[in-house]
């Protein structure tokens, strides 16, 4: 008898269920002794013991469905060791809960904060199995996570709705996209959309240049200016504030987001009329693009075949096409940020499109 347990953990993404999907016919295909449990809401179900008796016929059908069947929470990895409000050991309650199933492997799909806490149980001494689950992109040691770019689709598909307005009324427009930490949907949508300006947390801008940017296609005759901006940009006055500084500053900002920022800095600057558009969660939402439903479902049979070799410890990857398979503990804590010296940024930069730095 072969017992998995299986957990979404973080924010949800499109391609969640199509990756559970590909990990369950993996396995069913050459076991059929299988016992599936499915945790509640991320580590919650772990934590708590709250979970699912799962059948292959719960994965039929769900290739095409955005979301995730199991449900999903943040469960912050710096709280782990903290207790609940109750005094409950976390940690060992997940522990108890795997030991007492007696769970042959967890299969954890997740983000970064996901896959520190999967390291930990890993470190803790349980079987465990990850696959990269992000809008974001930016999970070390894959070239690609499911949910990007299906995220890319729909902020693409935003920035092209806007281009008929932009050019109808002669307006500078603002599409702010998802992206905290890194910039990866953000580059990626804005070069696709074509966007004139893209702002990413990895490259601080200077609104003058940002400005000035705007000026020159006024002056080429170009009425209208469409920027990409991550909703974690950062100017480079913020930039060189302490990591503290800059807290209380986003704390104590006027504005309920960096978009509104720039818009008003603008506006001062150029005297042009200024539209905001912020797609947010329609990025995770809706079914996975074809792309995500291949990547996850050849992610998934790949963490079958780790499986059922009881290769256990490893997060499953994509590099040059290719699935592998990458030590969790390399994974765990590292961040994937583009890079301002890459081949995608200064292409961009060939095509015209600036990015506020210089």
């Amino acid at each position: 008898m072969l017992r998995i347990g299986m957990l979404t953990s973080g924010g949800d993404c499109q391609a969640l269920n199509a990756a559970m999907r590909g990990v369950v016919k993996g396995i069913c295909s050459k076991i059929k002794d299988v016992e599936i449990y499915g945790f509640k809401e991320g580590y919650k179900g772990l934590i708590y013991a709250n979970f699912e008796m799962l059948t292959p016929k719960d994965f039929s059908g769900i290739l095409t469905m955005g979301g995730t069947i199991l449900g999903t929470s943040r469960q912050p990895f710096k709280l782990m060791r903290v207790p609940d409000e109750k005094g409950l050991d976390k940690v060992e309650a997940m522990k108890h809960t795997y030991h007492k199933l007696n769970l042959n492997c967890l299969v954890i799909l997740g983000g970064n904060g996901t896959h520190k806490t999967a390291n930990l149980l890993r470190e803790e001494g349980l079987n465990i199995i990850t696959l990269p689950k992000t809008i974001d992109n930016d999970l070390w040691g894959t070239d690609m996570t499911f949910g990007f770019q299906s995220a890319v689709d729909i902020a693409t598909n935003t920035i092209d709705c806007i281009h008929t307005t932009a050019t109808s009324h002669s307006r500078i427009f603002i599409v702010e996209v998802m992206g905290h930490k890194v910039g990866w949907v953000t580059l990626h949508a804005g070069i696709a959309g074509g966007a004139d300006i893209i702002l990413i947390p990895e490259i601080p801008y200077d609104i003058e240049v940002v400005a000035e940017a705007i000026r020159r296609r006024t002056e080429a005759g170009k009425h209208f200016t469409i920027l990409a901006v991550a909703e974690g940009a950062i100017s480079k006055k913020d930039a060189k504030l302490s990591k503290k500084e800059y807290k209380e500053k986003l704390r104590n900002r006027k504005y309920p987001s960096i978009a509104y920022e720039v818009a008003e800095e603008l506006k001062e600057r150029t005297g042009q009329e200024i539209r905001i558009t912020v797609p947010g969660h329609t990025q995770r939402g809706g079914s996975p693009c074809p792309y995500d439903r291949v990547l996850a479902t050849r992610l998934g049979a790949a963490a079958a075949e780790l499986i059922m070799t009881e290769q256990y410890g490893y997060m499953v990857g994509i590099r040059n096409g290719e699935t592998t398979k990458v030590p969790l503990k390399e994974v765990a804590g590292k961040l994937k940020t583009v890079q301002p010296d890459s081949g995608i940024v200064q292409e961009a930069k060939i095509t015209g499109i600036s990015f506020g730095d210089k």
